[in-house]
């Protein structure tokens, strides 16, 4: 039995985001080279080489693709609000329990000052809800990107540099969700939620029915990594933040502080980051240091959203007037050269043009080792 054919409501939290990672890593030249110009730029943010620039308040146009089989999956207008709703507390920590952050932490906690709105204008110029909705005969998605398109059951995407392309479904396997990290194709950039994981009210089931897989997806979007380091259960694993500490493997349900690995005492995992793999009421959290990480994919691929006019319909491909997956060679962001990967530091010395293999140390085009 295929696993797309494997349908159960999760209970423990599997995010996809890896192994679409390590496929892209595998199957593509480009993406190899395209992640070690990213991960140039996101170092160079971190040590201070470059600064974040951006002044104003970032507003993310945000279609939502609701794809579904059975009526019930057919999300009603206030789940997806929810949804929304979530991700404007999340992203400006302006959430309730943002003051669930133990003490020695609070002062990490950041606002990535990015807010989402449902679009309300099309790719042609034209009045929409921003909600797209397409019935299919396919009963679940894994993935394989298959919901990314209609020819194989779910929706194309808007152009992925002037929206956040969001599609729901009911996904296999216990998964989540997913999101494909910036430098990826343009024809499937952008993040899959399971209707049970999407928003706080419809469809969305304990323990995941706060929005914070949403959330925890768009982070990778942006270009966060797992807080674990994707390494298994080692300490050998980087997530490339420096205010996040080294710890041995994601955190599931809902820990108690502290949760001591990785010799981190006394203060342990900070399980409560959006980035781990805990349940939505134990996630409250980013730090400064992921910030930079966010500001750095701003500056570099996903540059095009801080200036792209939705009310303008595109002249381009699935990707809009601008491709958003190019290599970063020079405006804002600094001048890395997308065919050599960065040297020293958290990024190591790795060859973007060799295809990644599991459990191996992280370089600029390979973050992680395998999954967990």
């Amino acid at each position: 039995m295929d696993n797309a054919d494997i349908v159960e409501t999760p209970a423990r939290r599997r995010c996809g985001s890896e192994d679409v990672h390590r496929r892209l890593l595998n199957e593509s030249l480009n993406y190899r080279l395209n992640r070690a110009a990213v991960e140039n730029l996101a170092f160079a943010f971190a040590t201070g080489e470059e600064q974040p620039t951006r002044a104003e308040t970032l507003t993310i146009p945000v279609v939502v693709h609701v794809v579904w089989s059975a009526e019930e999956h057919n999300l009603s207008e206030e789940q997806i609000d929810s949804q929304i709703a979530v991700l404007n507390e999340d992203f400006r920590a302006a959430n309730a329990d943002v003051k669930n952050v133990p003490p020695v932490w609070q002062g990490l906690v950041a606002d990535a000052r990015i807010e989402f709105r449902r679009a309300t204008v099309d790719p042609d110029g034209n009045a929409t809800t921003g909600v797209v909705r397409r019935q299919t005969s396919e009963p679940a998605f894994s993935d394989n990107d298959a919901v990314k398109s209609a020819a194989r059951g779910g929706a194309d995407p808007w152009p992925t540099d002037r929206y956040l392309n969001i599609w729901v479904c009911q996904l296999s396997g216990g998964l989540l969700g997913y999101a494909q990290f910036p430098g990826g194709p343009a024809a499937t950039d952008g993040v899959v939620i399971t209707h049970t994981g999407f928003g706080t009210t419809g469809t969305a089931a304990a323990p995941f029915n706060l929005g914070r897989t949403t959330t925890h997806e768009i982070g990778h979007w942006l270009n966060l990594f797992h807080i674990g380091g994707d390494d298994g259960t080692g300490c050998s694993g980087t997530d490339f933040v420096s205010d996040t500490p080294n710890q041995a493997g994601q955190n599931f349900g809902t820990p108690a502080f502290p949760s001591v690995t990785c010799n981190n005492g006394p203060n342990g995992d900070m399980f409560m980051n959006y980035m781990d793999y805990t349940d939505d009421s134990a996630m409250c959290m980013f730090t400064h240091g992921q910030m930079l990480r966010v500001e750095a994919c701003l500056a570099g691929p996903r540059r095009n959203l801080l200036t792209a006019d939705p009310t303008t319909p595109p002249t381009g491909g699935p990707g809009g007037t601008a491709d958003p997956t190019t290599p970063v060679t020079g405006g804002p962001g600094g001048t890395a050269d997308p065919t050599t990967p960065a040297t020293g530091g958290p990024g190591g010395t790795a060859d973007p043009t060799t295809p990644a293999t599991s459990g191996t140390a992280p370089g600029p085009s390979e973050p992680a080792g395998a999954g967990t």
